[in-house]
This record gives C-alpha cells, structure tokens and sequence, in this order.
C-alpha cells in the first residue's frame, strides 16, 4: 500500500521540482513520509528513492543518519533530551533518567497511549540553553526536573505550552509536514 497519497504525491513532485539536483530534495521528501505515517516506513523509503530516482540504500543511508527522521513507529509527540557535554553538565542525563522513570518501560519507542517517544539526544545545538529538551523539534530551554514532570503531564493531556521561542509544538506529522516545506495545518 503506498504510502503517499495522490495528493501528497503531487506535492513530491513540487517539492522536486524546487531543486536543480532532485537528490536535494531527499530530506523534504522524508519528511513528507514521516507526515503521512508518523514515521518513515520501508515503503516510504521505497517511494522516496522512486521519485527521485534512486536506490532505496541510497535514501535509507541518508534517513538512518538523521535522529528526527523515526524509522520506526513513534508516538505523537518525540520528547528529546539532550545529554551531550554542555547538557550533561547542567543536569541533561538526570533529565533523561527522570523522564525514562515517569514514562515507563518501552518509552523509548512508543508509550502504551501511543502520545509518546522519549528519545535521548546526542546534541540539540543549543548549548547556551543547557539542559535542552525538544517536543516535536521545538526548544525547551534550561529544563528542571520539576518542568520536565510539568511538560510530560501536559503532553499526556495533549495541551502543550510554549517553547522557549515560537508556537507550541504540533503533533509529529503536522510538524514534519511543516519540515516537508508545506507548512502546517496547526
């Protein structure tokens, strides 16, 4: 079964067309699949590599590379925790820890709602804001672990507060259609 609609499907097409090499347009075009499903399926991949014509290896070597492109199965919201150097030293593997412990086992992959991935970061790129967490590619910067518990209840009632900068974070498909190029229905 295809994972891209007739619609969305003709939005590959004009987000290939944006780009004089069509290999440039393989990270939209992830994340156009990641919308479609909440993650990047095998068959996704497939319909990537076919419409810029490619070898599936060669947009599977890219999306495996890339930490916000899910793989597999993700929940609505990815809860990334920063736990490099800058973060580490501020407190981001405690994060982690206390994170790990309040979502249970499994939440590393999906939590048994299905709102959840928690996911530990190698670097978020904004060391001056340590510890960093990300909802759905959005910054919460210099989290406490009495913020972290506050952000996962609202996450659990789906009723997010703002980031550190810019809007609250969509669910993962609205905001990987948003990464596609096409903006966002939220």
């Amino acid at each position: 079964m295809a994972v891209l609609s007739a619609e969305l499907r003709a939005k590959a097409e004009e987000i290939k067309a944006r780009y004089p090499d069509a290999r440039s347009a393989m990270m939209p075009l992830l994340y156009l699949a990641q919308s479609a499903e909440g993650h990047v399926s095998r068959e996704g991949l497939r319909e990537v590599a076919e419409i810029l014509g490619l070898r599936t290896a060669e947009v599977e070597a890219v999306a495996s590379f890339y930490t916000m492109l899910r793989l597999t199965p993700a929940g609505k919201y990815i809860l990334s925790i920063c736990t490099n150097v800058s973060c580490a030293l501020r407190g981001g593997k405690e994060l982690f820890e206390t994170a790990k412990q309040e979502l249970g086992p499994g939440c590393e992959g999906v939590t048994p709602d299905g709102l959840l991935t928690l996911h530990e970061e190698e670097c978020l790129g904004a060391c001056d804001a340590a510890p960093l967490v990300q909802v759905n590619f959005c910054n919460y910067d210099r989290m406490t672990k009495e913020r972290l518990l506050e952000l996962i209840e609202a996450l659990r009632r789906e009723d997010l507060p703002l980031p550190s900068r810019g809007k609250a974070p969509a669910d993962l498909k609205a905001a990987s259609q948003t990464l596609a190029g096409l903006g966002s229905e939220r």
